[in-house]
């Protein structure tokens, strides 16, 4: 059967991908592989995820999940198949996709090896989570708090833009001897300091409602007492020792 002019073009975005699958030779993301796609070839996007689910469908491509991405990889049968079709795609195609892989991994590795993204929980509360990633493996991840979306969104600028400054520093940080140093003073916050640091957050959501709980279940005990009739025998005003209660009594 002789291949109508869309047939060919829906053949050779299929084959292209194989290809670049194939001169990748490791799992990629999704989005990793659409970038490079897209450096050689202007292809939808929507086209591309079906083409992307019939080669899956199809055995010839390995889909799986990491870190929250999509990864592919070609198979055994997608190669023996590439080899096969590999000739309806025209040289230039491939000669582009030799060209640009090195460039268009290079770009795509730094970008996606800086991760930062924050949760909320509540609009004074929210998680943010910081990571360094290399061959789709975490190498660092750090998770702390912030007090409000405009600081979430610091924490993450910052750490999409200063990374590299910043993951020196804090493995400085972590592997320095404090010996047996005693913590400093200046660490302690109070209940009533204004909530906004990571520290603050932490101090106000997680120590002070535990304070709190713990004043809550005083009231409730006086509550249920309060309604019992006092007996002045009971009661110790002042200094009055053992013996004046004795005395009293009598």
């Amino acid at each position: 059967m002789k291949l109508t002019s869309n047939d060919e073009t829906l053949a050779e975005s299929k084959v292209l991908i194989l290809y670049i699958l194939n001169s990748v030779k490791k799992a990629i993301s999704n989005n990793a592989l659409y970038k490079i796609v897209l450096s050689v070839f202007d292809m939808n996007y929507f086209y591309f995820q079906q083409f992307l689910i019939d080669l899956v469908k199809s055995d010839f491509v390995l889909t799986y999940d990491q870190e929250d991405q999509h990864m592919y990889l070609i198979t055994d049968k997608g190669i023996t198949t590439l080899e096969l079709t590999e000739d309806l795609l025209p040289g230039i195609i491939k000669l582009q996709v030799d060209t640009n892989l090195k460039y268009a991994l290079d770009d795509v590795n730094e970008e996606n090896s800086i991760v930062a993204e924050y949760t909320p929980v509540n609009e004074n509360y929210y998680n943010v989570t910081c990571k360094i990633m290399e061959n789709n493996e975490c190498l660092f991840e750090v998770k702390t708090f912030a007090g409000s979306r405009e600081q979430a969104k610091q924490i993450v600028e910052n750490w999409k833009n200063h990374a590299g400054t910043m993951y020196p520093d804090l493995l400085d940080i972590l592997t320095q001897d404090f010996g047996d140093e005693p913590p400093s003073d200046n660490t302690k916050k109070t209940s009533d300091h204004a909530i906004g640091s990571p520290r603050d957050v932490y101090n106000y959501d997680v120590i002070n409602r535990g304070v709190n709980e713990t004043d809550e279940e005083n009231h409730s005990s006086r509550e249920l007492t309060s309604d019992k009739p006092s007996n002045s025998s009971d009661v110790i005003e002042g200094n009055m020792n053992l013996f004046d209660i004795m005395n009293h009594n009598k």
